[in-house]
Formats: structure tokens, sequence, C-alpha cells
């Protein structure tokens, strides 16, 4: 996979959601816009201050985070 550098993480921004360069714009916003069928060329006139690379990166870590197992620590059992 590519590497993801336009996803950060800031717990003082959005309370440390996965965001877009830094700013106050959500991954989860961008997979939100396009769910509800918003085009990559909709979401840059919604937010001119992005860039086609954001759109694609934002979908590509929703993507890798769908498929992230989590497995469950037992602790205390012996």
């Amino acid at each position: 996979m590519k590497a993801l550098d336009r996803i950060s993480f800031n717990p003082q921004i959005m309370g440390g959601k996965p965001c877009i360069r830094g700013m106050r714009v959500t991954v989860g916003t961008i997979v939100g816009l396009v769910a509800v069928g918003k085009t990559p060329e909709a979401i840059l006139e919604l937010y001119p201050y992005l860039e086609a690379e954001d759109i694609r990166q934002a979908l590509s870590y929703a993507a890798w985070r769908s498929e992230e197992v989590e497995v469950p620590l037992l602790s205390g059992v012996a």
C-alpha cells in the first residue's frame, strides 16, 4: 500500500480522529460524502482547500481500516 502521508492524527484536532493534512476535515467526513453520492469534484467544490489526492487517501485509509481485525485479549486467565 502506498504511504498515506496526508492522513494525520492529533488529539488536539477533532479529538484525534484521522484528518486530512492536520485540517479539521476528517476521513469520516470524506467517506460520508462519497457514501451519499458526492463526486470527488463536488467534494473539492465544498472544500476548496482539499486536493484530489486527499480524497483518494481518505478512501484508501477507510478501506484499510475496514479490513483490520480486532482480536480480544484474554487477561487473568490461567
